[in-house]
């Protein structure tokens, strides 16, 4: 069986404050000193990516600290911030060079989403440019970090200290110290003030928003050990945002399905203000590591990193684009893999590719399963190290020719009627919107080509790493559902089951239509009438 990944992040907790500097001079030196550090994050990085040496840029008579005026640990804060991103970038097979486009790191870039803007408002809106610009330029310039350090009473650089009954922050300004009044009501409060007594280690990174400057703690958690793990069989979850939900499948360590439920997600869509969602998903996630810990299971989800919400004017649709930005995916997950840590139940995380795939074609059909409990599913047996073996049956329609010609005639029609609607339309944005799905129909017919003569991989199976053009859950999705079925995401996966169950041979030998309908003769005669939908539904990587 494969290995699902199992590797733990460090858990931190932490509370953010605001900083008023008593004195004026204070306040401009630290902002100048947060300048240099962003601007030796920079370097650093670059340097880094050209292979030098960290040990050598960190000292006293090195390059950062020359450049920058920093100290050395200072310096070496900044590479070590610049080196855990690289690593990052590297882990989720980005382009560690490309970092302007991919990521968005407070003192790097100034963030991505920021750099959009600013291209978008440069001409039609100048006001909003100026303050976006100044935004911007802030989260360029503005980050001063400093790591804690137990042989250091709890941290070096950004000391806090207690004194005539306030609580400040000492700040290395490298040739003096300035001080600010640290200004919370976070109830982790106490927390940090008793690592503050004890001299246990805590991290500090100061923001600059607006012109304040804002100093945000954190420190690595005790976390319990693990007394629930993936061996006792695992609690799978996979977000859907059409309907809003969580879909949850608990799974046996042999790989059959124990039971499975939902959970809404609508009254987070409804919360009033960031607060208020904030503390309906944490509601959420205490729900799901309740069942966890119920059911005495693991947790299991997938690696999302980032989907596609649009933007005005691409062709994807107003209902797409707002379902899309609603879906808080990562911060929910991130939620339940922290409170799954600390209650201590292993919490995994899968390849998400083709986990939606493989649930509609081979179980959602096969056991009467919605799409979304069927994806989860195929999440649990991932996570449990089980291959998704392709059914013999699924197989045989890969290989029959009756179905590779009907595919290719109903995609081969779809790409002319398409084109015919492009070069006749005159409205851009539905212009653009044509031309999505004349890619995506062009797309659907070289993989369908690309998979005669192969019906699957070597093992005859896929764990979602195989190319796309010769991955054969793609080629049987592509010239299922939307040929027979009417939809690229159908709703009602039962016309599959027949297929499933053995029915296609006996089909084959026959003139009529299908069993269920299905919707096409065996002379293979054009794709019957049905309802196509603009956009595939946000949800899972699969």
């Amino acid at each position: 069986m494969g290995k699902a990944a199992e590797k733990q992040p460090k858990t931190y907790t932490g509370l953010e404050a605001l900083l008023v500097f008593p004195n004026h001079e204070d306040h401009k030196d630290t902002v100048d000193l947060m300048r240099r550090f962003s601007s030796a994050l920079r370097y650093g990085y670059q340097r880094l990516l050209e292979g030098k040496d960290r040990k050598a840029l960190k000292r006293e008579d090195g390059l950062l600290c020359n450049l920058f005026r920093l100290n050395t640990r200072y310096a070496d804060d900044a590479l070590l911030k610049a080196q855990s991103l690289i690593s990052s970038l590297k882990e989720r097979g980005e382009d560690p060079r490309k970092v302007v486009c991919k990521i968005a790191p407070t003192g790097l870039t100034g963030g991505r989403k920021l750099h959009q803007e600013l291209s978008r408002f440069s001409r039609s809106n100048r006001p909003l440019y100026r303050e976006k610009k100044a935004e911007w330029e802030e989260r360029r310039k503005g980050m001063l970090y400093a790591r804690g350090d137990k042989t250091k009473g709890g941290n070096l650089n950004l000391r806090l200290v207690i004194g005539n009954g306030s609580l400040c922050l000492r700040i290395n300004l490298v040739d003096r110290y300035a001080h600010a009044l640290v200004k919370t009501s976070h109830p982790r409060l106490q927390e940090l003030l008793g690592r503050v007594y004890a001299g246990d280690p805590y991290n500090v990174e100061l923001s600059l928003r607006k012109g304040k400057v804002y100093a945000l703690f954190s420190w690595e958690e005790e976390l319990p050990p693990l007394r629930v793990t993936k061996e006792q069989g695992i609690l799978a979850l996979d977000i859907n945002s059409d309907p809003y939900h969580l879909a949850l499948a608990i799974v046996n360590p042999d790989g059959n399905l124990r039971r499975y439920l939902t959970l809404s997600l609508e009254e987070v869509d409804k919360a009033p203000n960031r607060g208020a969602k904030e503390i309906l998903l944490w509601q959420i996630a205490h729900q799901v590591v309740g069942i966890a810990m119920e059911e005495e299971v693991a947790i299991a989800t997938e690696r999302l990193k980032h989907l596609p919400k649009g933007r005005r004017g691409d062709g994807s649709g107003r209902h797409f684009r707002r379902k899309a930005h609603r879906f808080a995916y990562r911060s929910l997950l991130k939620k339940v893999h922290t409170l799954a840590r600390r209650k201590g139940i292993q919490s995994l995380e899968v390849n998400p590719k083709d986990t939606s795939t493989i649930g509609m074609l081979k179980y959602a059909p096969l056991l009467s399963l919605s799409k979304d409990v069927a994806a989860a599913y195929v999440i649990g047996r991932r996570a449990l190290g089980f291959k998704e073996e392709i059914p013999k049956n699924l197989r045989a329609l890969l290989g029959d020719s009756t179905f590779h010609q009907h595919a290719r005639r109903f995609y081969g029609e779809r790409i002319a009627e398409l084109q015919d609607k492009y070069r006749r339309e005159r409205n851009p944005y539905l212009k653009r919107r044509l031309g999505r799905e004349l890619k995506e129909a062009k797309r659907a017919l070289a993989m369908i080509l690309s998979s005669q003569g192969e019906p699957g991989s070597p093992k005859g199976s896929t764990n979602g790493r195989n190319p796309q053009g010769n991955n054969p859950w793609r080629a049987l999705r592509v010239g299922t559902f939307l040929p027979l079925l009417g939809r690229r995401v159908p709703r009602d996966l039962s016309p599959l089951k027949p297929i499933l169950l053995g029915s296609w041979e006996g089909w084959k030998g026959g003139s009529g239509p299908h069993p269920q309908g299905m919707g096409f003769a065996h002379d293979g005669g054009g794709p019957a009438a049905m309802k196509t939908s603009p956009r595939e539904e946000v949800g899972s990587g699969g």
